[in-house]
């Protein structure tokens, strides 16, 4: 596990440098986003490939909403958006089978939820083993669950954040990657606290994105490993 628990953290610093990743040419990284909202993590995404700090490229937006407005930011970044109705289908095997369809018409490498509130099943996992990315707005194992930030408020912790980990079966578990704090302030409220853990988050999801990029991350017995970079010190 990765934690990087200052607000200003670097991933780079915190990576081992015992076994280096091997710095060799690659293709870039093909992504598939799911999302259910606004899509402000997609859209940071989106920004980190066009400012040239992410190298990949986001391959299919897909959305269990079709008024997610995250479909709006692909379309306008020219990328194929898809939205899927689960209430068209007989179950969340035959969904998720739906969505896999999609996800394999186009060269996905990662699948990542940017946003999307949904439990993914075997379906979707199998598809794609350790390689289906979560981001949670608190230091999990604390506070999982839909209500991340308003529970954090309710327990007067001094301290949460985000996690970036692999999804599984359960929500909000999975090896985690890193880990970002972010201050809770005594006088926060719900928005004041959303909108400094969302500019963490738009921080660190393209961060760990780059790092699967640079292939520097490896998962052995649940935990995952960052390298370092090959020359790196």
């Amino acid at each position: 596990m990765l934690d990087t628990s200052s607000p200003a953290g670097d991933l780079k610093a915190f990576a081992t440098s015992i076994e280096p990743a091997k710095n060799v040419p690659r293709e870039k990284l093909q992504l598939g986003i799911l999302i259910s909202g606004g899509g402000s993590n997609l859209q940071a995404i989106i920004d980190a490939i066009a400012a040239g700090i992410l190298d990949a490229e986001v391959s299919v937006v897909i959305s269990n909403k079709s008024d997610a407005y995250g479909l709006e930011r692909a379309k306008a970044a020219g990328i194929p958006a898809i939205c899927l109705n689960p209430k068209e289908f007989i179950d969340k095997t035959a969904f998720d089978s739906a969505i896999l369809q999609e996800l394999q018409k186009y060269p996905v490498d990662w699948v990542v939820m940017a946003g999307y509130m949904r439990l993914i099943t075997s379906t979707i996992l199998d598809a794609y083993p350790n390689k289906i990315l979560n981001l949670h707005p608190s230091l999990l194992p604390s506070f999982a669950g839909a209500y991340a930030i308003r529970d954090a408020l309710a327990a007067n912790v001094r301290i949460t954040g985000v996690t970036v980990h692999i999804a599984n079966e359960v929500f909000d578990e999975g090896p985690i990657i890193a880990q970002r704090a972010v201050p809770v302030l005594q006088d926060d409220d719900y928005d004041s606290l959303a909108q400094r853990i969302h500019v963490a988050e738009h921080k660190l999801y393209p961060e760990v994105l780059q790092l699967i990029a640079e292939n520097r991350l490896t998962i052995k017995n649940g935990k995952v490993r960052i390298l370092a970079l090959e020359g790196s010190k």
